[in-house]
């Protein structure tokens, strides 16, 4: 039984492993994600500021147009970043649950395989005890025989 127990408690912390593991990959992809909005955000800001410095030397309509079209294009592609990030954010967090709750089924099994290894010590100190008593209940009665 305590051979199943510990291949049990073996599974479960292999899967607590790969639990850990597969949180730890969701934060790095939720960070991931974060950089390139960063990323995308800096482009936007260097390219606002091109269309000033540019714009202070006299641009067409048409030009201008463009530029404030490309804008919107860096707006939009900002938001559908941060949506990425939400769903990588919700994806860790379950991650982060599933993990957690995988730690404590392992918890219990080591707690239950800790349980069981006590009660086997003591039944082993008891026998131990009891062969003892025996021993020195034997060795009692024979100082008494060879004392008459």
């Amino acid at each position: 039984m305590t051979d199943q127990l510990e291949r049990v408690a073996q599974y479960e912390r292999d899967r607590e492993k790969q639990a850990a593991q597969a949180f730890q990959q969701a934060q790095q992809f939720v960070t991931q994600q974060r950089q390139k909005l960063s990323n995308l955000e800096q482009y936007r800001l260097e390219y606002l500021r091109s269309i000033q410095v540019n714009g202070k030397a006299g641009v067409g309509a048409k030009h201008y147009h463009q530029h404030l079209s490309f804008v919107g294009k860096l707006d939009s592609a900002c938001q559908q970043q941060q949506q990425h990030i939400s769903r990588a954010v919700l994806a860790a967090d379950q991650r982060k649950r599933q993990w957690l709750a995988q730690q404590q089924r392992c918890k219990a099994v080591e707690l239950l395989l800790e349980k069981r290894h006590l009660v086997k010590q003591k039944k082993e100190a008891r026998q131990e005890q009891a062969m003892m008593d025996e021993f020195a209940t034997q060795r009692f009665f024979r100082a008494r025989k060879s004392a008459f």
